[in-house]
């Protein structure tokens, strides 16, 4: 019995967090609402302008055109890669979330000229993270998805990437498992470049780290 109880209230929370997320995404819809709106009649289309995402220089490469909006991309390797992406999205005038990944680095997201403002931050999101991304497609240009380990069922990723789609909304999965992602992309840190500690010179054991190297490899069907 007690068993039983604990059980409902779990539900109950989870159900309590999940309309408290969809009222602070009706607020912030009403920016794309109309937006999405005019993006369901069949006679229009959305310039390439509103249908990418901007995405950092290290991407300008591998995706020139930008990142697709109603897409669904894996992502592993290196952090910096979604942290890169949220502050290229971001500082161009879109709004993200980024749930499940209590180490999100904010401070290095800031630095690389993310607008804090436009972004919402889920730690913790519960038992069901995948649930609480897919409420805040409603509102957002780009959800950041950590799985802690997770494995997505292929059932469940389909009918994700097809509300992403329909919402124009695209979600960024990370640390876990994901079937069917029409986007992979892998980030390694390959280097470093070092400032020197005596007169600018580079001494071993000396000096900071001013920047970092990182190879990116992408695959996808297109």
């Amino acid at each position: 019995m007690t068993a039983a109880i604990a059980l409902e209230e779990r539900q109950n929370n989870r159900y309590e967090q999940l309309e408290q997320l969809r009222r602070q995404m009706a607020a912030v819809s009403g920016k794309v609402g109309s937006r999405w709106r005019a993006a369901e009649h069949p006679a229009d289309v959305l310039p390439d302008s509103e249908s990418l995402l901007a995405v950092p220089d290290a991407l300008a490469e591998l995706l020139p055109a930008g990142l697709p909006k109603g897409t669904v991309a894996v992502l592993s390797g290196a952090r910096s890669l979604p942290v890169g992406i949220v502050a290229a999205v971001t500082s161009a005038g879109g709004h993200a979330a980024v749930v499940g990944l209590p180490d999100f680095g904010l401070l290095a997201a800031a630095e690389m000229g993310a607008d804090l403002s436009r972004l919402a931050v889920i730690p913790k999101p519960g038992t069901d993270p995948v649930e609480v991304a897919a409420v805040l497609m409603d509102g957002m240009d780009l959800v950041v998805l950590g799985l802690a380990g997770r494995s997505v069922p292929p059932t469940r990723a389909r009918a994700v990437v097809a509300r992403a789609r329909q919402r124009g909304c695209t979600l960024l999965v990370t640390q876990g498992q994901w079937q069917g992602a029409p986007l992979r992309m892998d980030a390694r840190v390959c280097g470093y470049e070092i400032t020197g500690g005596r007169s600018g010179v580079p001494v071993s054991g000396c000096g900071r780290i001013s920047r970092v190297q990182v190879s990116i490899r992408a695959r996808g069907r297109t």
